[in-house]
């Protein structure tokens, strides 16, 4: 038996193969749909439900979901050996994921794992975890009410209507794009009002009225109908026009069905849509008379004053397009090209993600993060919030609000079972052997459907009155103040926000000194620098990006196994806190526990110190299915340190002393505050955009290549970038300052030769951190493969042997590969001869070729999936592949087995071929 190492060039261990005389040369065959699966613990074998195939010359590593994965806005991707190796395109049957070897970022597929944010869809949950949920979990308090309730409808009658324009077409999809759009707006409303379009997000497209089974076609295949998700927002767009506002709710089916191998996963389309549509609108309100009925019913659009709101991918697309409006981006890639006419005063962002972690800083944001979210499960919007601090002026107010018991889908009615026409689910799933604690239908915690749509539309109505209206009473909703809004009742909603003209910052993401602590990484694959064990459970701060450890995004660990021990955070210089009527803090607790209380103190420049207070942090309701490591904002007023005398234009560290027996908390920032919510204004940033170019790599010599970088905009900035190793998919990362014009210089070295190989991406990352923001966040160079793959030669070794004895073959190539070789055969009957069955071969390899021994003796052709993989590994032309046969103390004539090479759609390939096995004298 050939053992293969765990690398892309070998990537997969050998199973030992039958062969036939007379040799037979063929080109490599495809291998087969569905593969053997492999026992789990055969260190030579890929994981249960994994496979290498091959068409067309074209090898994919292949993973196989033992029940169909729904439709939805978390990105499915291949990681292995804690590295992303890519993000593999869905087959229409719902449960097969395939990645193109040349889209692959890493060379080693050591533990293989398929993740959907941060969740892991190849095995169920660890059981190590299972034992930290509590058998049962209590809400949060219920907070006092705030002096406005957004949540309740204004004095305004409603109309609905909607619209169906030309479609268009957009850069990177093939087919065009819907132009829908739903219009629920005050009637008899005099003058222009603002207006507030909804995007949806990425769920399934298309249905057949009376099946279960939706898709996600583009178009939709005759009997079948679009699925509406853009009317799933009725109940929020009703709140909104009694109380005076336009709004429009657009579809994105088109871009749905076509964003599975784009780069950026659609948002630069979804951006595009959504400003196309604006576009429209700013046509309508110049010219009434041009406009669809839909929108003549309804007042005039005042584009000056726009609301963006976005659920899943359809925030991260109308983030881009808040960015798009401000900073243009290039036009190849950009499906909009008129002028800017209107002016975004906010967006809502609804469980969303957020791929390449490039919030736009200078537009408030509110992000609704889901408690029970089974989709987006890691609460990657956190980073709509974490992701602006220090990258602009920091006077955008960007709140984060934690829905406790929402789940993913229920915030658009059209994806709530007994709501929705197509068929629809609970996205959080459920476990009958395992009931959660915090999710699961009745419990204390787990909100239901219509709670959790009354919830989300108050909130969203509060972002309007906010962002829109100017309303600074509805601020305390939603800055982290502990005030509730009661038309959200009974959900348990808390919030914290950055921006907002908050002051100083204790940032550990800056250069600061830490001392009876841990200055920990939020992404690090060694448990010693990371902030929290992934074993233990899953923070929205810490939603991982691309690169396997992440330079400059921390926090601060603290633990302690008695009280008084002091953790002091000392940054490179003394901050002003001067002017600031408290010190805000955002600080997380494990899930579930109370009462944990710690000392806050500082220190001027001159070492005078003062106690501000005493604050107590409580863990939210978690369990091992949830991401509740979140941080809860709590303010000590700043009265005692300007009482001791203490200089506060000069605070030289802060401290926080645990006084609770044990515990842990983590720190995630400080920062000076003040009541008010400042105007926002534009500031002049340089816009990043990564492109990719394919070259040829050549026969010989050696090619230098510049990675298509373009910076527009204003001003000056510096971005992080990471290089990513082809080889190894590790990243090494710099700061750089660009410019406008001046780009990135960063130059790939292409190698040629002669010898079939798979392409290689050479990629770049690039991540804002002062002054810029950024459009296409990945790109880089392929270097396509332009050598033949070598022909495949299968011929005897030893194919007539005694019982016990192995037949042996060799599989040949014509010429050496860089990368591994694959052929596949399948058993097939011998007519008219006596088989060779599961009886007559090694037990052991049985188990390794099919996962189980069937009960009674099974001719070899007759067992389901009994495929054979003969591989020659990289750099070598040729391999022995193996059968092991037993021998047994029965007299039988010959046994025969037969073979056939097929295809990945399992057609035949070439002759069938015969091995002979003799009894034992």
């Amino acid at each position: 038996m050939i053992r293969a190492r765990r690398t892309w060039a070998t990537a997969i261990a050998v199973l030992t193969v039958a062969g036939v005389s007379p040799a037979v040369a063929y080109a490599q065959p495809k291998p087969p749909e569905v593969r053997p699966a492999a026992a789990a613990n055969n260190d030579d074998a890929l994981p249960p439900g994994w496979q290498i195939t091959n068409t067309e010359g074209e090898q994919a590593l292949e993973w196989r979901s033992p029940r169909p994965v729904p439709t939805g806005d978390a990105r499915v991707e291949f990681h292995a050996d804690g590295k992303l190796v890519g993000v593999p395109e869905p087959d229409e049957d719902g449960r097969t994921f395939r990645l193109p070897l040349d889209d692959a970022r890493t060379a080693d597929l050591a533990d293989l794992q398929v993740l959907a944010a941060g969740r892991r869809l190849d095995q169920k949950a660890d059981s190590a975890r299972d034992r930290r949920s509590p058998s049962s979990a209590k809400p949060p308090a219920k907070l006092p009410a705030g002096s406005v309730d957004p949540g309740k409808p204004g004095t305004y009658r409603t109309v609905t209507g909607e619209y169906a324009l030309d479609p268009v077409r957009l850069p990177g999809l093939s087919a065009p794009v819907e132009m829908r759009g739903v219009v629920v707006a005050p009637k008899d409303a005099k003058g222009k009002r603002p207006i507030a379009l909804f995007l949806h997000g990425r769920h399934a497209t298309c249905y057949v009225p009376g099946s279960d089974e939706p898709n996600i076609d583009w178009p939709c295949a005759k009997g079948a109908k679009p699925i509406p998700s853009h009317r799933g927002y009725l109940r929020d767009q009703e709140l909104l026009a009694s109380q005076g506002y336009v709004t429009v709710s657009i579809s994105a089916n088109g871009i749905n069905g076509q964003d599975g191998d784009i780069e950026d996963a659609g948002a630069q389309a979804r951006s595009s849509l959504v400003r196309t549509h604006l576009a429209r609108w700013a046509d309508w309100a110049a010219k009434p008379s041009a406009a669809p009925a839909a929108v003549r019913k309804a007042p005039k659009a005042d584009m000056s004053r726009v609301l963006l709101v976005g659920h899943s991918r359809g925030g991260e697309g109308v983030n881009r397009a808040a960015m798009d409006s401000l900073y243009p981006p290039p036009p190849a890639q950009d499906g909009y090209r008129g002028a800017v006419r209107w002016h975004i005063r906010g967006t809502v962002l609804i469980g969303p993600t957020i791929f390449g972690h490039n919030p736009v800083p200078d537009v408030p944001s509110l992000t609704i993060l889901p408690g029970c979210d089974g989709d987006v499960s890691d609460l990657q919007g956190q980073v709509y919030a974490d992701g602006t601090r220090g990258v602009s002026t920091g006077k955008a107010l960007h709140s984060s609000v934690y829905m406790v018991g929402a789940n993913h889908n229920f915030f658009n009615t059209e994806w709530t079972p007994g709501q929705a026409q197509a068929p629809s689910s609970d996205d959080f799933g459920q476990d009958p052997e395992r009931p959660d604690p915090v999710c699961s239908p009745g419990t204390a915690t787990r909100l239901t459907a219509d709670q959790q749509h009354r919830a989300g539309a108050t909130y969203i109505a509060a972002a309007a009155r906010l962002f829109v209206a100017g309303d600074d009473r509805v601020r305390e909703l939603v800055d982290g103040s502990d005030r509730r809004a009661p038309s959200a009742d009974p959900a348990r909603v808390l919030t914290h926000a950055v921006g907002a003209s908050r002051g100083a910052g204790f940032l550990p993401d800056a250069s600061v000194k830490v001392t009876g602590g841990r200055l920990c990484s939020a992404i690090d694959p060694d448990p010693r620098v990371a902030c929290l064990d992934s074993a233990a459970g899953s923070s929205p701060h810490f939603a991982s990006w691309q690169p396997e450890r992440e330079t400059g995004r921390r926090a601060v660990a603290l633990r302690w196994k008695s009280p008084g021990s002091a953790v002091t955070v000392r940054p490179a210089k003394p901050l002003s806190v001067k002017d600031a009527k408290s010190l805000a803090l955002r600080v997380f607790v494990p899930p579930n526990s109370t009462g944990t209380q710690l000392d806050v103190s500082v220190t001027d420049a001159s070492g005078k110190r003062a106690n501000l207070g005493r604050v107590r942090v409580d863990g939210l309701p978690g369990s091992d299915r949830t991401s509740s490591y979140w941080a809860r904002e709590v303010r000590v007023p700043l009265t005692a340190a300007a009482r001791a005398g203490l200089d506060l234009r000069k605070t030289a560290s802060l401290e926080l002393t645990p006084r609770t027996p044990s515990g842990q908390a983590w720190l995630m920032d400080a920062w000076a505050w003040s009541p008010g919510t400042p105007a926002v204004s534009q500031a002049p940033l340089t816009r990043i955009d990564i492109g990719r170019i394919k070259v040829k790599e050549g026969d010989s010599g050696v090619r230098t290549y510049q990675v298509p970088v373009s910076a527009s905009g204003k001003g000056s900035g510096t971005v992080r970038l990471y290089v990513l190793d082809p080889a190894t998919g590790k990243a090494k990362d710099r700061l750089v300052t660009v410019r406008p014009g001046g780009g990135i210089d960063v130059s790939v070295r292409v190698k040629g030769n002669k010898r079939y190989a798979w392409d290689v991406s050479h990629d770049l990352l690039v991540k804002a951190v002062r002054g810029t923001v950024i459009g296409s966040h990945s790109g880089g160079v392929i270097a396509e493969n332009d050598d033949p793959m070598p022909k495949v030669t299968v011929k005897p070794a030893a194919d007539k042997v005694t019982e016990g004895q192995p037949l042996k073959w060799q599989v040949a190539l014509s010429a050496p590969a860089d990368v591994e070789i694959t052929s596949t055969l399948t058993f097939v009957p011998v007519p008219g001869r006596r088989e060779l069955s599961t009886a007559d071969v090694d037990r052991q390899w049985l188990l390794d070729l099919i996962g189980q021994v069937p009960n009674g003796e099974v001719p070899l052709s007759r067992l389901e999936h009994a495929n054979l993989w003969a591989s020659v590994p990289a750099g070598k032309t040729s391999a022995e592949v193996t059968v092991p046969t037993v021998r047994d103390r029965l007299a039988e004539p010959a046994e025969y087995v037969g073979l056939r090479s097929i295809d990945d759609e399992g057609k035949p390939q070439g002759p069938v071929l015969t091995g002979t096995v003799l009894n034992a004298p």
